[in-house]
């Protein structure tokens, strides 16, 4: 047999679902940039440009086309209608799959989740989203704290540390009523994480607690790499131990100075300058169900927030994973 027919022997193998050695022999067999094997574009949240969107929106958009990402997350409505935002992406030629909408009632022309769900995904619709995320919780109103002069982020930890098993199996409960009225609408929902949420909540956290409490047929998780790896966990160990449960995540590197915390500190860097693993992150991340891939990067920025959009996509458009 030659070497080009037992490769496409192998491959068709694998591709049917063959047995284990076989899909490991697939494994080692691929080469090539880890985005063009698995034919995945690689997106951008917009907010890595957030300096660009109140004032050159427009300019954001086409600069990020040119780069060459081919999807977009967008972190609200930017002061745009559906409509508007859905023409200035088609003309960039770029797709708006994911959106970040608040847990809040939002406005008539915005709506939040806690507000016009068929306003929201009609909206969506027009826009091509396919998964809205809840970018953060919204603070009960009932865990009775105030924020203290200057206490800055440091209050969301606090929150988060007296949210208690309850709070956060409420909140999962919530999500998933979330998830079932978009789900009926046609839309996915998600949740993003930053670091609060890894706080402790008895023996679990409070991002145990929303994984495993909330319905996996109606609410799946964004996985916010960076956040999750300045709370000290394991990229590729929290993906491998909610494998099926993500279908997005962000792409954010920090550095090897970054002490691990809940209270929304990190050291950033451009992705790939970072500590964070790519190699192994990328291919997990698939494996756990990610399909939609978006570079996310936290100021402060060494140098423009454009040329590190632009670093990280050179970094991940070649990577070998």
């Amino acid at each position: 047999m030659t070497n080009l027919s037992r490769r496409s022997f192998v491959q068709a193998l694998c591709a049917a679902g063959a047995a284990t050695p076989l899909a490991a022999a697939c494994q080692t067999m691929a080469s090539g940039p880890f985005f063009q094997r698995q034919a995945a574009p690689i997106g951008i949240q917009l907010y890595t440009l957030s300096d660009m969107l109140a004032t050159n929106l427009e300019g954001a958009v086409s600069a990020v086309a040119k780069i060459g990402y081919k999807t977009v997350e967008i972190p609200s409505y930017m002061g745009k209608t559906p409509a508007q935002l859905r023409e200035l992406f088609d003309r960039n030629g770029v797709k708006c799959t994911g959106a970040h909408i608040g847990m809040n009632a939002g406005t008539d022309a915005a709506p939040g989740l806690r507000g016009n769900i068929d306003k929201l995904a009609a909206d969506m619709h027009v826009l091509g989203v396919t998964h809205v995320y809840a970018p953060s919780m919204a603070i009960p109103a009932d865990i009775g704290l105030t924020q203290q002069p200057n206490e800055g982020y440091a209050y969301i930890a606090r929150v988060s540390e007296a949210m208690g098993e309850d709070r956060w199996k409420r909140l999962a409960a919530e999500l998933t009523d979330i998830g079932r009225k978009l789900k009926a609408k046609g839309i996915g929902f998600g949740y993003h994480n930053h670091n609060f949420e890894f706080a402790k909540a008895g023996n679990r956290t409070g991002y145990d607690i929303m994984v495993t409490e909330s319905d996996p047929e109606l609410v799946s998780f964004e996985l916010d790499v960076g956040w999750a790896a300045a709370a000290g966990n394991d990229i590729v160990a929290l993906f491998n131990k909610y494998k099926g449960r993500y279908s997005a995540m962000h792409m954010k590197d920090i550095k090897a100075t970054t002490t691990p915390n809940i209270n929304l500190k990190m050291d950033p860097s451009d992705v790939g300058a970072g500590k964070l693993d790519w190699k192994t992150i990328l291919p997990t991340a698939y494996a756990a169900g990610v399909r939609n891939f978006y570079l996310e990067q936290e100021p402060p920025f060494a140098t423009s927030r454009l040329e590190a959009a632009e670093n990280g996509y050179k970094y991940l458009s070649t990577l070998e994973a």
